[in-house]
């Protein structure tokens, strides 16, 4: 059975599945990128089992650790995955929609790309039908016959408010928007570092966002016109987006917006869609990234503490032309700066997400280094520059 996660999980409908979990001899839940724990996670083994596509904090609620076990999947995947001829076919799906708007159709509203194909593909899908989901356009506004079951439930959409900035990102966002022309397609993730840079694009004009989710801080670019989706090919003045994560602001902003359109995935990351964007720009994170330009955004160590997701993706799309960049950007430490984030090489147990042959743009609060076309020594010394200056000199050493 699969879930809809990110910011529209239907947690009424789990609640109710667990207290029917009598009724299972066995029942395997495949969940994505997940906020907050499922209450079936508290009888994992007897009888639930647990597939994630994405590792994080909220599975640690899991009684059981035998239980759960990690596919890993990029999101591009996801169709051709759990589709019926896939090659990991979902028998039944629960997942969230809006109430009925323009014709009677329903949205899936903050999540489509992730959820429309289990929709199109699994023999049962079950909706929760929430008057609290906003409604979007686009490829998830979908008539109620394609679900076999709609369900009335009112609970508060998961939100996910933006996080202060500090000197750092906002020393990240500077730097990184010094990358970005003027024109070009945006792709973001979550957090405070995507937040500063798109908050540092305030005076660029002209950029496009297509790709993996629409954030709050897309509300102010908009207003400012800095993001008009002018030059874009694909959907021209559109928002162009699989998920939407963010606060109750944001969501009351998405609803019946004339400038959103959700998208499958095969158009929010499918590499074809995206290459043809003008100066396509992916902003991405890591967890560390070793000198040779390979990256690490999924273990820390052995511990996997999130999934591959769109990241592949993007950065694989953002190598398909001279003028897109992919642009990693974190800060240089972590632990409150007991760790440096850029290492010598990535240690044998660590998770390899984006190999060193697509290494382009590292940006950290001490600048950018430029990978793309460097052989190793100078992509060593140009990561080295932009560590932090108490791990310089070992990252320089021979």
């Amino acid at each position: 059975m699969f879930i809809s996660a990110a910011c529209s999980t239907p947690f009424r409908l789990l609640e109710q599945l667990d207290a029917l979990r009598d009724h299972f001899t066995s029942l395997e839940l495949v969940v994505g990128h997940l906020r907050r724990p499922l209450a079936p996670f508290a009888h994992a083994g007897a009888p639930f089992r647990i597939t994630s596509l994405h590792a994080s904090d909220a599975l640690r609620a899991i009684s059981d650790p035998r239980a759960l076990d990690i596919l890993p999947c990029r999101y591009s995947d996801y169709g051709r995955l759990f589709s019926a001829g896939g090659a990991y076919p979902c028998d039944a799906a629960l997942v969230q929609v809006s109430t009925p708007g323009p014709g009677g159709r329903v949205s899936l509203g903050v999540s489509t790309g992730s959820t429309l194909p289990v929709v199109f593909g699994a023999p049962l899908v079950i909706a929760q039908m929430n008057p609290q989901m906003p409604y979007t356009f686009g490829a998830g506004e979908l008539p109620r016959s394609a679900f076999d079951f709609l369900v009335e439930a009112d609970e508060p959409i998961l939100e996910v408010d933006p996080l202060p900035l500090d000197d750092v990102s906002r020393a990240i966002g500077k730097h990184a928007a010094g990358e970005i022309p003027d024109g070009a397609t945006l792709q973001f993730g979550i957090g405070a570092v995507p937040d500063a840079i798109l908050q540092a694009l305030r005076d660029h004009r002209e950029l496009g966002l297509h790709g993996g989710m629409i954030g709050d801080a897309c509300i102010e670019l908009v207003e400012r016109g800095a993001l008009t989706g002018a030059r874009k090919p694909f959907a021209p003045g559109f928002l162009v987006a699989g998920e939407v994560i963010g606060s109750r602001r944001l969501y009351d902003w998405v609803h019946r917006n004339p400038l959103v359109q959700m998208a499958p995935p095969e158009i929010s990351h499918g590499a074809a869609a995206l290459a043809a964007c003008p100066d396509f720009v992916a902003i991405n994170s890591a967890v560390e990234v070793a000198l040779d330009g390979a990256a690490n955004a999924e273990s820390v160590g052995a511990e996997l503490v999130s999934g591959p997701g769109g990241q592949p993706d993007f950065v694989i799309a953002a190598s398909l032309a001279a003028s897109h960049r992919s642009i990693l950007a974190f800060p240089s430490t972590a632990a409150r700066g007991r760790v440096s984030r850029i290492v010598r090489s990535l240690a044998a147990e660590a998770t390899t997400t984006v190999p060193s042959w697509l290494a382009d743009r590292v940006v950290t609060e001490y600048g950018v280094a430029r990978l793309r076309g460097l052989p190793l020594r100078a992509r060593a010394e140009a990561l080295a520059r932009i560590a932090h200056p108490n791990f310089r000199a070992a990252l320089e050493s021979d």
